[in-house]
């Protein structure tokens, strides 16, 4: 499932991602979300928070997360990735490098932290 979320700067797109995502929770939440943020706005911030209860994504889901990351790829100023599934930091830090912004990746316990890099400047 994906939750958009509210209270951040007007050039983010906020989710929050719990339980199983599958290819719907992307054509129906984030991708739409996306859309209309890029219609608003040159460049965009994206907090992505993977949920405790997280318990997995689908291959569809997975593939149409890579092809919002491409179709958008100069449009993408930070991306703060906030989770404790190991598997899913290690893969912001594997590919993190192919997007122009910056990427970072927080614990769970750092959501405050998150917030405050993602809305800043430097």
């Amino acid at each position: 499932m994906i939750e958009i979320l509210k209270d951040f700067p007007a050039d983010a797109v906020a989710v929050r991602c719990s339980g199983f995502v599958g290819k719907s929770d992307y054509d129906q939440m984030l991708i739409p979300a996306v859309r209309q943020a890029l219609a608003a706005n040159e460049q965009l911030r994206l907090y992505y928070e993977i949920a405790p209860d997280f318990s997995g994504i689908s291959p569809g889901a997975m593939w149409e997360d890579f092809w919002v990351g491409m179709r958008h790829l100069t449009r993408w100023k930070r991306i703060a990735v906030v989770t404790d599934v190991p598997w899913i930091g290690q893969m912001v830090h594997m590919f993190g490098f192919l997007m122009p912004g910056a990427t970072k990746v927080f614990p769970i316990s750092a959501t405050a932290e998150a917030r405050a890099w993602l809305a800043s400047e430097a």
